[in-house]
């Protein structure tokens, strides 16, 4: 299914509905004035404000839309979710709209105030989720017909993985899964789901399998003599976006959040990295734009005086790329203001130490008070990264801190910060043991994850800044 496809017909139909509906308003609330119909619509279209409204009350809709979640997996939307969600977003968005935009105009009685608000959500309200249901209900069609589905992998190849595959193919109500293919986990002589689907090799073989063939779920079905192999699987596919679900027995086995998908469906656990709800997912990402604007315009002065002090130091450019890993396993170039001599690192990849002598003089004093890292407000902005979340590190300390700690691929799920609740607690790593001991700190991260945390990480971090106490 083409996610994108999607969500770009949710974004149309709100704003279209919020356009009809505020125009709607916009006409009758004129008629009332005016106590008569005749040449109301010559006076709309010759208002300024009409037209200021139209383009404005919808962009108003979408930010709201998008803060609240609205279009975070549309496609698995049902439609007592979709009417309970509009309709309060409709009540919240109205209000702003009414003491915003409403409240100030001359209205001759309160009631005519009650009057334009009830106006105002019903013509909104109705429009907009009978648009969505639409929509909602289409998609729903398709998926019960199978027009279109899932793609799924099942991982496991024997009694459990066929149990699962029947009920979900056999089942009065559709699953929506396509069947690719399975996994195994173990080596049998046989595997007995290869009557049903291909058996597309070994488990770890799941993360190239997931993007060569569009993956889109993935239902752990093993054996209980192969749980010990869950942690691995989990691992493996946990930085990939796809949803995981396990069989009930497994749940007590499985890393992460879990619940229950269905009620009336074949009985399935679903693995959640979902670590904040979408509506701060967004607004964490709306803070990190506005706060990396600002910081970038109260920093320039900073940033000229870092440039000359880098020329003045050493020679070389004044700032470095490097290769790092950020959310979902992909790569991204990081940019900092060059700390240390040029050509430091050749071949392996090296840590740096508190008294490393590689770094610049007045390298020392810009890790002191993380002034190093302040060119990484643009990748903020680019998307790359967040204002606070873990430190991206490179594949090769990767590699070797999964194989020890399996569970750092969790990191993955989120986006990568300019500074971390590990930064701010235990400092920079200087090898891969004080990685792994700096994890727990970010696992705790992960835990705790809300806009407020990241508020007290950063005025951490800027205490940080203040006294230099950086290394």
């Amino acid at each position: 299914m083409n996610k994108k496809a999607q969500t770009a017909k949710f974004v149309i139909a709100d704003l279209f509905s919020a356009c009809l509906a505020w125009s709607i308003f916009f006409f009758l609330r004129k008629s009332a004035e005016l106590q008569q119909m005749h040449d109301t619509l010559q006076i709309v279209l010759n208002d300024f404000k009409f037209y200021i409204g139209v383009i404005t009350v919808p962009v108003f809709w979408l930010f709201l839309y998008a803060l609240s979640g609205s279009y975070h997996k549309v496609y698995r939307k049902a439609r007592m979710r979709e009417l309970g969600q509009t309709l309060f977003i409709s009540i919240i968005g109205v209000i702003i709209i009414f003491f915003a935009l409403i409240l100030d105009d001359v209205v001759h009685t309160y009631k005519n105030y009650y009057n334009l608000f009830v106006t105002l959500f019903l013509l909104h309200f109705l429009i907009t989720v009978t648009i969505r249901l639409i929509l909602t209900s289409r998609n729903l069609y398709k998926l019960k017909r199978g027009i279109v589905g899932f793609n799924t992998i099942i991982v496991g190849s024997n009694g459990n993985a066929i149990s699962i595959y029947n009920e979900l193919e056999r089942q009065p109500k559709a699953s929506f899964n396509r069947f690719v293919g399975f996994v195994h986990a173990a080596k049998y002589p046989g595997y007995k789901l290869e009557k049903f689907i291909p058996n597309l090799g070994h488990f770890s073989n799941l993360r190239h399998l997931i993007t060569e063939l569009n993956i889109e779920e993935v239902i752990i079905a093993t054996e209980r003599s192969e749980h010990n192999t869950i942690e691995q699987i989990i691992s493996a596919i946990e930085d990939s976006d796809v949803l995981i679900k396990v069989i009930p027995d497994m749940q007590d086995f499985v890393l992460g959040t879990v619940k229950t998908t269905s009620l009336f469906q074949t009985p399935l656990i679903q693995v959640s990295f979902d670590f904040m709800p979408p509506w701060q997912f967004n607004l964490k990402r709306f803070l990190d734009i506005v706060l990396s604007l600002i910081a970038i315009i109260i920093l320039a002065p900073v940033f000229l005086a870092c440039i000359i002090g880098i020329k003045m130091s050493s020679k070389g450019p004044a700032f470095y790329f490097q290769e790092r890993i950020g959310i979902n396993g992909k790569a991204f170039m990081i940019p900092k203001f060059r700390s240390m001599e040029i050509d430091a690192e050749n071949g392996t990849p090296i840590l740096s130490s508190k008294d490393d002598p590689r770094v610049t003089s007045f390298g020392k004093f810009m890790r002191r008070t993380r002034l190093d890292e302040i060119p990484q407000f643009f990748s903020v902005l680019k998307g790359d990264m967040s204002l606070v979340g873990p430190r991206p590190e490179r594949q090769y300390f990767i590699d070797q801190i999964a194989q020890r700690a399996p569970h750092y691929r969790l990191l993955l799920k989120v986006k990568p910060g300019i500074t971390s609740w590990g930064q701010v607690k235990y400092g920079y790593a200087e090898n891969v043991d004080q990685m792994i001991e700096r994890l727990k700190f970010d696992i705790l991260y992960l835990e705790n994850m809300s806009i407020a945390m990241d508020i007290k990480i950063m005025a951490y971090t800027l205490l940080t800044v203040i006294r230099g106490s950086g290394q």
